[in-house]
């Protein structure tokens, strides 16, 4: 699984916890999947044109997190799901990947989405639309290398992050073209403000944004029947991630309708240059001819957002998160680990949750975690993954050798496998016995 797509696994914040609280069932209620499945077609009735080039709709599947229980609205080709009334429902076999992407299944490429759904209209349909874009999303030449964006983690890069999201906000609710150019001058300064003080924002940025910000802007286009309904739900993603426990990546959500809906109104045509040219923000800047960013009069429109509370408030963040990172450098990387090597890994993690660790790599505070040793579920503390996602550490502190958990996770293993002490005094690390390796 490609880095983008593990990414993808849990983006849409609440997922886990409407996991946890959901009723168990062998498969998905058929009348709720029929449901859903007729949302999803009512959604590609919007795409006209088609929107992409491209049909949205597609083969679906909806499968249960805990037990593998599936429901599609097509047949299989080899038969495993048996038809219901108008679906098709069995357990997805393994080893195929239980995960909220674009699924390659009996020669089939599948949108894949995590049952249960969330509640919400609203969220639910922008997620399907999301999802289904994922799915032909590489075929669009839609798709980016990413890189970490641990700038948005630090002071400043989250700070003029906010500025930015809260000139877009005024620029979706103004009421004159001049306000609108106004506050989209405004929100280009605080992203080229950003991407002075970090050389590397620029490219790292645009490449999510096309990502998962243009998935998400297709979600809210074509998941929601008006503009009104759209706007609104645009400056819910503007707000809702800003108490997120980082941003490196889900900025990306949060901007991608914004920036999508502006271009509409400024170059319908937008979406057709997307592939071979600028990212979303050059593409806006062009289309309204914005002049060059004045750097001199960031002071000045910053206090236009700010009257000093969301400064007051991310100095304290930064505070409290220095004293964080210490605790998960002394837990991660200076204390005893259990070191386990990632090949053919698979994923499961809140994005809205990770936190990047300088050179050391990404903390997943919660995650589930399948190699070829077997499952890690990390319930608290964290896992570091290195930068290149070939190391998994958790904390060797508390290790019980005869459960195989430690402090905030457990393991378990593969026959074949075992725990053998590590490099450093105190590190474990998961290896593989002489004959098996073989």
């Amino acid at each position: 699984m490609s880095l983008s797509k593990v990414f993808r696994l849990l983006a849409v914040a609440g997922v886990l916890s409407a996991l946890a609280s959901a009723p168990a069932r062998a498969v998905p209620d058929p009348m709720m999947a029929a449901q859903v499945f007729a949302e999803a077609k009512a959604i590609c009735a919007r795409d006209k044109g088609p929107f992409w080039g491209e049909p949205l709709c597609g083969p679906m599947l909806l499968v249960d997190f805990r037990d593998r229980g599936v429901a599609a609205n097509q047949a299989d080709p080899s038969g495993t799901l048996k038809q219901q009334g108008p679906i098709w429902v069995g357990v997805y076999p393994e080893p195929n990947i239980v995960s909220a992407t674009p699924t390659e299944w009996e020669g089939v490429r599948w949108t894949q989405i995590l049952w249960p759904m969330l509640p919400g209209d609203d969220q639910r349909h922008v997620m399907l639309a999301h999802e289904m874009f994922h799915r032909i999303q590489p075929g669009l030449h839609l798709t980016r290398p990413e890189a970490g964006n641990e700038h948005l983690d630090t002071l400043e890069g989250r700070y003029l992050l906010q500025l930015e999201w809260r000139a877009l906000a005024a620029a979706l609710t103004a009421k004159t073209s001049s306000a609108r150019r106004s506050a989209i001058i405004d929100a280009l300064l605080f992203r080229h403000e950003r991407y002075r003080l970090f050389p590397n924002a620029e490219a790292g940025e645009g490449d999510l944004e096309v990502n998962e910000g243009v998935p998400e802007y297709t979600g809210v286009r074509l998941g929601l029947a008006t503009p009104r309904e759209r706007v609104r739900y645009a400056l819910y993603d503007l707000g809702a991630y800003s108490d997120a426990p980082t941003l490196v990546r889900s900025f990306a959500y949060a901007i991608g309708p914004a920036y999508g809906l502006l271009l509409d109104k400024t170059d319908p045509s937008w979406r057709w240059k997307l592939a071979t040219g600028p990212a979303p923000d050059k593409l806006l800047s062009l289309a309204l001819k914005t002049p060059p960013p004045a750097f001199e009069t960031i002071r000045a429109r910053e206090a236009v957002y700010d009257d000093g509370a969301l400064r007051a408030h991310e100095v304290q963040r930064d505070h409290d998160k220095q004293a964080a990172l210490a605790a998960l450098q002394a837990r991660l990387v200076d204390g005893p680990v259990l070191v386990l090597p990632l090949h053919h890994a698979t994923y499961q993690f809140r994005p809205q949750d990770l936190q990047p660790l300088d050179q050391s790599g990404t903390v997943f505070p919660s995650m589930t975690l399948e190699s070829d040793w077997g499952v890690l579920h990390v319930d608290h503390g964290g896992a570091l993954l290195d930068q290149k996602m070939t190391v998994a550490r958790v904390s060797a502190v508390g290790f019980d050798p005869a459960t195989l958990k430690g402090d905030g996770w457990t393991l378990k293993l593969k026959p074949g496998w075992t725990i053998q002490p590590g490099a450093r005094s105190g590190d474990l690390v998961a290896k593989q016995t002489a004959t098996d390796a073989k």
